[in-house]
């Protein structure tokens, strides 16, 4: 299936949602969409609602671009719809998507599979504050990274400095998202690795180094033009820069991620490399990160959205559209 063919067909842009990244989504979602169209394609935007067959159905497309931020266009639950109903669609399936929304299972699949990520504990609705901080700071130290276990875009996150706010951020993970995890801090260069491609084509960009004003990449940060300093390929050495585009990619083979996805990491002040977690629908905005990372090996945003588009062939292959 070539780009010349796809062409041909309807390709329904899904973007918005209602998750907590709804207006990252739809942003990412209108850069898309007019790259799409742009490129001479048949593109048209879904906002999903609650039969999101029925949508696809009234439009008449034939291939989902999926840019869908947390939630359900990422935790596999619009993957297991496209799926039920034959619609080939980008990205990664439905039990990457799973996963990698969850950073209870990530870590777990993280530490079997021996990839380096920070140690870390499990915040449950059941757990005492006041006794996971005090094991908290016994077992990883201060200061803390206080994290919703199933939430994107940096919602929700916080760095703990002192007992007290440790207990405050745990309190508030289990009264606004029931369960979270606790990080160890890793002092040292933030970065992060897009990964693209399916098979052969499959491939990490260029390592882009986060720099925020902020006191860490938050949800501000992220997404105001200005507030984060993006660059690449990241000041680091070429070891450094090779080591930590195979860990990305290690990574993305153990959580079963194919297609698309960006690996969030540190390197640490020692030159070691931890992965924090894997994005599977990273942003497409005017801010994000995998448009700089790309553009950084000379791939225009309309190329991305191409590349990115072609990942829907692992499974048009292999399935048609389920008769109505």
């Amino acid at each position: 299936m070539t780009l010349e063919r796809l062409r041909k067909m309807r390709i329904a842009v899904l973007m918005g949602g209602q998750s907590g990244e709804r207006e990252v989504s739809l942003r990412s979602g209108a850069g898309v969409l007019n790259s799409l169209r742009r490129q001479d394609f048949d593109a048209v935007d879904i906002d999903p609602g609650p039969n999101l067959v029925s949508q696809l159905e009234q439009i008449e497309a034939e291939v989902v671009m999926n840019v869908l931020h947390g939630g359900a266009g990422e935790n596999g639950t619009i993957q297991g719809v496209l799926e039920s109903a034959g619609y080939p669609y980008t990205g990664c399936g439905i039990l990457a998507s799973a996963l990698t929304m969850d950073k209870v299972q990530t870590k777990r699949i993280l530490e079997h599979c021996a990839i380096p990520t920070p140690q870390w504990m499990h915040i449950s609705a059941r757990t005492d504050p006041e006794c996971l901080a005090d094991e908290a700071i016994e077992r990883l130290g201060l200061p803390l990274v206080v994290k919703p276990r199933a939430e994107g875009s940096s919602l929700g996150v916080s760095i703990a400095r002192t007992r007290e706010q440790v207990i405050e951020d745990a309190t508030a993970v289990q009264a606004e998202y029931d369960e979270g995890i606790i990080d160890r801090f890793i002092d040292g260069v933030e970065i992060t690795i897009g990964v693209v491609g399916v098979g052969e084509k499959r491939r990490a960009l260029p390592v882009l180094e986060l720099v925020p004003k902020n006191e860490f990449y938050d949800y501000e940060a992220k997404y105001t033009k200005g507030m984060t300093d993006l660059i690449a390929p990241a000041r680091i050495s070429d070891s450094l820069t090779v080591a930590s585009q195979q860990i990305a990619l290690d990574a993305f083979e153990a959580l079963g991620c194919e297609g698309l996805g960006r690996v969030d990491m540190h390197i640490d002040t020692d030159g070691g490399c931890w992965v924090h977690e894997i994005n599977s629908v990273p942003g497409m905005t005017e801010t994000s990160d995998l448009p700089h990372a790309a553009e950084a090996e000379n791939v225009s945003y309309d190329e991305l959205v191409g590349q990115i588009l072609e990942t829907a062939n692992v499974r048009m292959s292999a399935k048609t559209r389920a008769p109505a």
